[in-house]
């Protein structure tokens, strides 16, 4: 299976910049999540995204991937077969909207008839089979009618924790639906009705029963041309600014200017031509230490890495670095409790999200700016 020809090409571009705060402290600034291997496979998250990745596009050869500075001898480590010319370093983290622009004005340039596809490196994905089969409908999608396809996961709780996509007119209903796929490989897409917020528990439910609702998994798949086309409309100050930046080889003085701000916020919400498919295919973005629950089967009622020890302790997650440390707990419910070398993290599991809240404290004071 690959889309690689001489015309238009799948290109993959992985977002690897981020700083995984909320799995602090095994991710660290220094180390943040997307190059940590969290399961027993040896593969980092980023190397795990590449490798299915690699099976669309042909080879890694193909796979570009867009990063900080701080970050960019890490990646060539992880992914030495990849070619160096494939990682866009951005001097400064500027959200997702900036990253993309920068990495299709880059495909634009050698192969302006490519597809390119927009894929977090961190995420999990379980069933590769389907996973593959849904990014290849969106890539035919994306080439038959030039609209901004975004990839949507059906949802199997009433999650809090992400972003959702409403569905509107299947495509189908229009008459276009690709004739270049067999009928196993056809799901459908809708046109997107709205984008809407992370929810509270309550309207997360709602969603839920209502049935016309995707997880926004942050994976999209567009021409360049169309996505270009896109930014030239809604946000044409930084299409400009990067553009010209490009050409002057400022890209150094320039990016840092640019607008803080999604692509979601920045193209997609303001667009028409926007659709999605749902689908399942064990996607997880391991956004907090929770998910370990999902990713690692249990002990009884805890979930452990490392050895531990509990007396009267349930719904706990125990995590440590060293394998010859033992974590004991006793009476303890629903807690997180992590052992790096130099920090020690106990939390209730309803308040990781102030794990970030902790960082920032960290970063703001010179003697502890380290452990951040």
């Amino acid at each position: 299976m690959s889309f690689i020809s001489e015309t238009d090409p799948f290109i993959p571009v992985v977002l690897a910049g981020g700083s995984g705060e909320r799995f602090w402290p095994l991710s660290r600034r220094s180390k943040p999540k997307q190059f940590l291997t969290l399961d027993d496979t040896g593969r980092s998250l980023l190397q795990a995204t590449v490798d299915r990745l690699s099976t669309l596009s042909g080879s890694a050869d193909s796979v570009m991937v867009v990063t900080g500075s701080e970050y960019r001898s890490q990646v060539l480590d992880q992914l030495p077969e990849m070619p160096a010319e494939n990682l866009i370093v951005e001097p400064v983290a500027r959200d997702t909207a900036p990253a993309v622009l920068y990495a299709a004005l880059r495909i634009a340039r050698d192969q302006p008839g490519a597809v390119m596809g927009v894929f977090p490196a961190d995420h999990r994905i379980t069933d590769t089979p389907t996973y593959l089969r849904v990014v290849e409908r969106a890539v035919g999608l994306a080439r038959q009618t030039g609209k901004l396809v975004t990839i949507g996961v059906t949802p199997t709780f009433p999650a809090t924790g992400y972003g959702y996509i409403q569905q509107g007119l299947a495509l189908s209903a229009s008459g276009k639906q690709d004739q270049d796929l067999s009928p196993d490989d056809i799901f459908t897409a809708y046109q997107v009705s709205r984008f809407a917020e992370k929810p509270n528990q309550e309207l997360a439910q709602q969603f839920l029963d209502e049935g016309d609702y995707s997880w926004n998994s942050g994976m999209f798949v567009w021409s360049v041309q169309a996505i270009l086309k896109a930014f030239e409309k809604y946000q044409s100050a930084m299409y400009q600014q990067l553009t010209e930046a490009i050409k002057q080889k400022n890209i150094k003085q320039v990016f840092p200017t640019l607008e803080k701000i999604s692509i979601d916020y920045a193209i997609l919400e303001k667009s028409d031509q926007v659709v999605v498919i749902p689908a399942e295919f064990g996607w997880d973005d391991l956004g907090d230490w929770n998910a370990l629950e999902r990713l690692l089967k249990a002990e009884g009622e805890n979930v452990s890495v490392g050895r531990h020890v509990g007396l009267d302790t349930g719904g706990a997650i125990l995590y440590t670095t060293n394998g010859d440390d033992l974590i004991v707990t006793i009476g303890l419910e629903d807690v997180v409790i992590v052992r790096t070398s130099e920090v020690t993290l106990v939390v209730r599991k309803d308040r990781i999200q102030d794990i970030k809240k902790v960082v920032r404290q960290l970063k703001a004071h010179p003697e502890l700016e380290r452990f951040a």
